[in-house]
């Protein structure tokens, strides 16, 4: 009797196995590794081309040596320093035609036609500024990792949002909440800044996030793994290259074609991955 169940059991249990993954990514393409330390990846619906940052040497350090590099959506590096003159630039915000750059302890911000600098505003008592959201009006949320707080930039006036959020990085703003990563939890901030909690367990260094439908995200930590996760609290590792010591920093997403963007770090390069 008990060997007539044994096959049963065995099919019964890789069902469960199959139906808990449910996503995947596939490998698109990776660029030349020309890039400099490679932070963070923005796609925009209407460009033609991705933006990365490059830190090109120590993540906080006012050196001068960080740029803006420029890719084309087939993985050419179009021009790795497009636009210079900046330090350790990480996250990265598009509104209108000016991109906004989080730079230290500066918000840079980025005539993307005339390509070059047209204003740094300075974020007074801000340490580590790391990810980048704008809101649909316009409003700038940028999170500081070393002090766990996240400001807002409204017509041009600094503001502290929320504090408290433990190393605070990965932003994302929609509609009137805003979606934060800290310390490994996905957390959900509304217009009261009351904070709840959608998702914890993730690797502590989570990074970047974007959303692919009203419940369902896409989660990088910088320590090499990436995650498909969902309001519910749920989650599956879509990506781990923990092993192969390759960075998954702040990513960039394609919500039309499904394709991830992934910036590599110390690796030097920017790979796409078809989420399935």
């Amino acid at each position: 009797m008990k060997k007539k169940h044994v096959l049963p059991i065995i099919s019964f249990m890789f069902c469960l196995q199959g139906f808990s993954q449910t996503h995947s990514l596939t490998k698109l393409w990776q660029t030349d590794t020309l890039l400099k330390t490679p932070e963070s990846v923005l796609y925009k619906e209407g460009l033609k081309f991705l933006l990365v940052s490059n830190i090109d040497g120590q993540a906080d350090a006012k050196d001068g040596k960080g740029s803006i590099g420029k890719i084309s959506l087939d993985g050419k590096i179009i021009k790795t320093d497009w636009v210079t003159g900046l330090n350790a630039p990480k996250g990265l915000g598009l509104y209108k035609n000016k991109l906004y750059v989080a730079d230290i302890t500066d918000v840079v911000v980025i005539d993307i036609d005339k390509e070059k600098i047209i204003e740094t505003i300075p974020v007074d008592g801000s340490v580590f500024l790391n990810d980048i959201t704008i809101d649909k009006k316009g409003i700038v949320y940028v999170s500081d990792t070393k002090l766990s707080k996240v400001y807002k930039i409204e017509n041009g006036k600094v503001a502290l949002f929320v504090d408290n959020i433990k190393n605070a990085n990965g932003l994302l703003a929609v509609n009137d909440d805003v979606y934060a990563l800290a310390n490994g939890n996905l957390l959900k901030i509304d217009a009261a800044k009351n904070v709840t909690t959608l998702a914890t367990g993730m690797e502590t260094s989570t990074d970047g996030i974007e959303m692919v439908n009203n419940t369902d995200f896409i989660v990088s930590s910088w320590i090499g793994v990436v995650y498909y996760v969902k309001t519910d609290g749920t989650k599956e590792v879509l990506l781990n290259n923990k092993d192969l010591k390759i960075n998954t920093a702040d990513i960039g997403y394609d919500a039309k074609k499904k394709i991830v963007y992934i910036p590599t770090f110390y690796k030097n390069f920017v790979a796409a991955y078809q989420l399935k």
